[in-house]
């Protein structure tokens, strides 16, 4: 439950490294960088190109005199209240490492968003580093996170019966120059229709049914089954964009829906609409009824709501904006998990995130 004692403290700046630098990483970053109340002590980088690189430079702004490193121990002995864990590969014994010697760590790690959906023998070491160090983890990001916990936490608030949830996520990548991404075997886009995208389908149960299920279980309504599916939407035209082209007849757009179950009934749905255009045939007969890149809740009860949240950005702009979505939560949550009692720390039990804005 949550903790009302964990309230931010405002009245040092807070110290903080930021681990990875990809796109989102960097714009943490700039973020903590820019921050009135925070200041960063350092930056951990895989790649050996950017040892040694001013953090300011790895995040295209002015020098600010942080010095990039690879070290682990380089960064333990900066002793900083928290680090910003965000690589592409999670390793256990990295972030056990870092909680033991006392600092705090708020990731975008999927893994760490429901401590229930981890390995055990990965759970105790952490809950255990957690101990010896008197430090707390939290996972969160955009999507799973606050499309998935805060703004469920929030929207039922108000009911007193759920039939169920439905999240509908929309992204139209059709302005993105990054054929490997898009033309590639995970999004599949301009291949021929046909069988199913096993590993969508693994990355999708896995990454966000821990943390619909931690929203579940607090309406005392836990999954008893989770079941995915997938379909195709196949272009009727040639579809011509900056990454590439996908040719009629060809996949266009994905549906991919993971399905929670709670007494044999669908309680919470995630539904990921990924596209490249809406001029399609649908493999599964439905009408997709595509809307702008954001997402469209629906909640169905005794209180019933229907939000839609957009992103009211230019095709320009909008490979600027979208890091945004996923490094902003992160650094507005480190002053709270910093505050927290030791161990796992999940969106139930932190109080109301407010952003102090620049």
């Amino acid at each position: 439950m949550t903790d009302q004692t964990m309230r931010a403290d405002w009245s040092r700046p807070y110290r903080v490294v930021q681990w990875a630098t990809g796109n989102v990483g960097s714009r943490a970053m700039q973020r903590v960088i820019e921050h009135p109340d925070m200041e960063l002590v350092g930056v951990w980088v895989s790649n050996p190109d950017k040892v040694g690189q001013d953090a300011g430079t790895l995040c295209g702004i002015d020098p600010i005199g942080v010095k990039a490193t690879n070290s682990l121990e380089e960064v333990i002995a900066l002793k900083p209240d928290c680090v910003l864990y965000m690589p592409h590969v999670n390793r256990v014994e990295e972030v056990c490492r870092i909680l033991a010697a006392g600092i705090n760590i708020v990731s975008t790690r999927m893994e760490y968003q429901n401590p229930a959906g981890l390995a055990e023998a990965d759970r105790t070491a952490i809950e255990q580093a957690c101990q010896t160090g008197g430090t707390s983890i939290h996972a969160t990001g955009s999507s799973p996170g606050f499309i998935t916990e805060a703004v469920p936490i929030v929207l039922t608030s108000i009911a007193r019966r759920v039939d169920k949830l439905t999240i509908t996520e929309f992204a139209d990548t059709s302005s993105r120059n990054s054929p490997e991404m898009l033309f590639g075997p995970m999004m599949g886009f301009g291949m021929a229709p046909g069988g199913v995208n096993e590993g969508m389908l693994h990355h999708m149960k896995h990454s966000f049914s821990p943390s619909l299920n931690l929203i579940a279980e607090a309406w005392g309504k836990p999954f008893d089954d989770i079941q995915t599916r997938q379909a195709q939407g196949i272009a009727r035209k040639d579809v011509v964009i900056p990454a590439g082209t996908a040719k009629a007849g060809t996949v266009a757009a994905t549906k991919t829906v993971v399905s929670c179950l709670h007494q044999g009934k669908p309680l919470i749905e995630f539904q990921a609409i990924w596209y490249i255009s809406s001029d399609v045939d649908t493999t599964d007969g439905e009408e997709w009824n595509f809307r702008k890149s954001g997402w469209h809740v629906l909640v169905e009860g005794d209180t019933p709501l229907d939000i839609t949240i957009g992103y009211p950005v230019s095709d320009e702009d909008y490979p600027n904006f979208t890091p945004n979505l996923t490094a902003h939560r992160p650094v507005n949550c480190i002053p709270y998990v910093c505050a927290a009692k030791p161990g796992f720390v999940t969106t139930l039990d932190l109080p109301q995130v407010v952003a102090k804005l620049a």
